[in-house]
């Protein structure tokens, strides 16, 4: 591999330290430094590794020693500081979605490919052992043609927990954007690209109360849908069931099911690296679990950086996102019409990832 590739994060929030935990222990990738609007956040997220340095958002795009910038700010702002990037000439790579629109990740990709730098997008959680496990089974006939899957994200709303959660509850947040990229972009590694979809939506309630924190108690309001539901027709001609709710209190359905002629298999939390692939054949009593065949093992949050660094096209990378981007899109637009809507993109399935442990 060479030399690390040296990494400045925009965006100290709360899924920060996540991403931090990895790659401090990446050694294909190394953290030079972070910036954020607030710089005493910035200071705080770094205190366990006094070598990063905190830097205002200009300084740390002007870094020459700053290959890759890492966007972990709020959805609204990914495009203008994926934008900042490109323009210095560095490649970038952002937390999901790719923009807040379709048309801003379009500017961001076309400005990208005009620079000749690289666009990553999360979700990774996809390159983990529990859905690239399933792609290889799906892959090698285990369950005959696909023909079906579901996908279901059911709760009560990231308000309970998350002390700042206005952002989920505007435009580029809800059950569909904020959850939806790890289902999706689950499925199409599986499935492969989607070509239409129909869709349905509703919310329950025009406030929220924040449940944790100093704003504890607060109402915001909400103004997107908060329960989206629709079928995604891939170009295959699978067919898959999305479910994405912030107005449920919990579900038993199993996060993702794909089912082919010959068996059906249950997929783990694609917010999740790993977890258990069960496989159950038709005329077989009962399931049995498979064992993990492919992807990084020991993944976390930031293993894409890991995938970025060492490929020349980025499995989680930027085509992909703006198709799941699209399906989106497409699919509340489908829900506000009633109609079924065409879903213009499409992209090449990623390569599937070899079994390794991530890091290692």
């Amino acid at each position: 591999m060479g030399q690390p590739v040296n990494v400045g994060i925009v965006g100290c929030g709360a899924i920060s330290a996540q991403y931090l935990r990895t790659i401090e222990r990446l050694p294909q990738v190394r953290l030079v430094a972070v910036a954020d609007l607030d710089l005493e956040r910035a200071r705080e997220a770094v205190l366990p590794y006094p070598e990063v340095e905190v830097l205002g958002v200009a300084e740390l795009m002007a870094d020459p020693r700053i290959g890759v910038v890492l966007n972990l700010t709020i959805p609204a702002a990914h495009a203008e500081i994926a934008l900042l990037a490109v323009a210095a000439g560095k490649d970038v790579y952002c937390e999901k979605p790719l923009a807040a629109t379709s048309e801003e990740a379009r500017r961001v990709l076309r400005a990208a490919e005009e620079a000749g730098v690289r666009v990553g997008c999360a979700p990774d959680t996809v390159l983990g052992t529990g859905t690239q496990t399933a792609r290889v089974a799906i892959d090698d006939g285990l369950i005959g043609r696909p023909v079906a899957a579901t996908a279901t994200m059911m709760t009560p709303g990231h308000e309970r927990w998350h002390p700042n959660p206005d952002f989920y509850y505007v435009p580029g947040g809800g059950p569909l954007l904020d959850m939806g990229p790890y289902y999706i972009t689950s499925l199409v590694t599986m499935l492969g690209p989607v070509a239409s979809v129909i869709g349905a939506a509703g919310r329950t309630r025009s406030k929220r109360t924040i449940g944790s924190g100093p704003r504890q108690g607060e109402e915001i309001p909400v103004t997107v849908d908060t329960h989206v539901t629709g079928v995604l027709v891939h170009a295959s001609g699978a067919l898959s069931t999305l479910v994405m709710s912030f107005d449920a209190a919990a579900t038993q359905a199993p996060r993702i099911e794909v089912h082919g002629e010959q068996g059906s298999l249950v997929v783990p939390d694609p917010n999740h690296f790993d977890g258990p692939v069960l496989l159950s054949g038709v005329g077989d009593e009962g399931w049995r679990t498979l064992p993990e065949s492919a992807g990084y093992a020991g993944a976390g949050r930031g293993v894409g950086l890991l995938d970025f660094a060492a490929t020349g096209e980025p499995r989680a990378g930027g085509t992909l996102a703006f198709h799941v981007l699209d399906i989106m899109e497409s699919l509340l637009a489908s829900a506000h019409s009633g109609r079924a809507v065409t879903v213009e993109s499409t992209c090449e399935r990623p390569r599937p990832v070899a079994l390794e442990t991530a890091g290692g």
